[in-house]
């Protein structure tokens, strides 16, 4: 029996397939092909916005690695070794024992404390100083003055302990010249122990005076002038301006030099290598010195890694100190 035209079964043939088939020749079937590319779990982005900062910070992090952390680590294996390369041992702490027991290093430890205790209040002060008369109105050419007081900061230290040491020469030397003329005798600057901190506090106070007394500068042009107007008023004489506005107000750069300038003498070297060579007597002999002596002339370096652990630990626990005793209490 046949079936009605509406009752028979759909037609399966090519062209029916064809029909009912999804288009992808246009562009609606490319773009779909597209957004199911972009699904894959295979491809990812791999640069997307937050790694971007990482990216950027990637060259100093490595730098850091390389040139800081890598040697540090390695500095503090050495100091656990005794001998050179190939017979270089493993010896604990003996290094560090040796260093509570060394005579010399407490000599160059106490060189250095005499010239902290004295060249840092002194130059510092005297920035100070010299920040206040710059920064009055009072004062002619003010720029020029600034500039002539920063000029000895860029001046290299190696050539600063040269001059000076000329300067400082006990026959031809321009200071002994100076000091003749008001009928005093010479003065042995380089060959007197006493004399030879001296002549290295001088060159430190000349080279560093004018780098502190700028930052100062700048702290006090940082001071609302309204202050000093209300102090004023209300009677207020320039010393109690000074202590009670002035002082408080730069304490944070105070702090910051106190710090950078005691790190500095703690590490120093360049001035008395060059004037005097540590002497005479090891008068003059400082830690980084006596460091420099053991690891580049007696190539000795564990127990010069040890001296620079040692320094290390006195810098840290000086500056926690200071920081602790001058900065803002809350």
């Amino acid at each position: 029996m046949s079936l009605a035209p509406s009752e028979r079964a759909p037609a399966t043939g090519p062209a029916t397939d064809l029909a009912t088939a999804p288009a992808t020749g246009g562009p609606a079937g490319r773009a779909g092909h597209r957004r199911a590319g972009r699904t894959r779990p295979g491809r990812r982005r791999v640069l997307t916005r937050d790694s971007v900062p990482y990216l950027l910070i990637m060259p100093a992090v490595l730098g850091f690695a390389i040139f800081k952390a890598y040697p540090i680590a390695a500095s503090f294996w050495i100091s656990l070794t005794t001998g050179n390369g190939d017979a270089s041992r493993f010896a604990g702490l003996a290094n560090y024992r040796r260093l509570l027991n060394d005579p010399l290093f407490w000599t160059a430890l106490k060189n250095t404390a005499l010239i902290l205790v004295v060249q840092v209040p002194l130059m510092l002060g005297l920035a100070l100083l010299v920040a206040l008369g710059l920064n009055s109105t009072k004062v002619w050419l003010r720029p020029l003055w600034r500039l002539g007081v920063f000029v000895p900061s860029l001046t290299g230290l190696v050539a600063a302990g040269v001059m000076f040491s000329v300067i400082l020469n006990r026959d031809a030397g321009l200071l002994n010249w100076v000091l003749s003329l008001f009928g005093i005798d010479r003065v042995n600057w380089l060959g007197s122990s006493f004399w030879a901190r001296v002549g290295v506090v001088l060159v430190i106070t000349w080279h560093y005076t004018g780098y502190n007394a700028v930052m100062y500068l700048a702290g006090l042009q940082g001071i609302p002038k309204e202050l000093y107007e209300a102090a004023m008023v209300d009677g207020a004489g320039p010393v109690r301006r000074f202590l009670s506005i002035t002082l408080p107000q730069l304490r944070p750069i105070l702090l910051l030099t106190v710090v950078l300038s005691t790190i500095g003498t703690l590490q120093l070297f360049d001035e008395p290598y060059v004037l005097t060579g540590g002497g005479p007597d090891n008068a003059t002999l400082t830690v980084t010195m006596y460091l420099y002596n053991n690891g580049f002339k007696y190539f000795d370096f564990g127990y010069a890694s040890a001296l620079a652990y040692a320094l290390a630990l006195i810098v840290s626990v000086l500056g926690i100190l200071q920081v602790r005793l001058m900065g803002e209490r809350r």
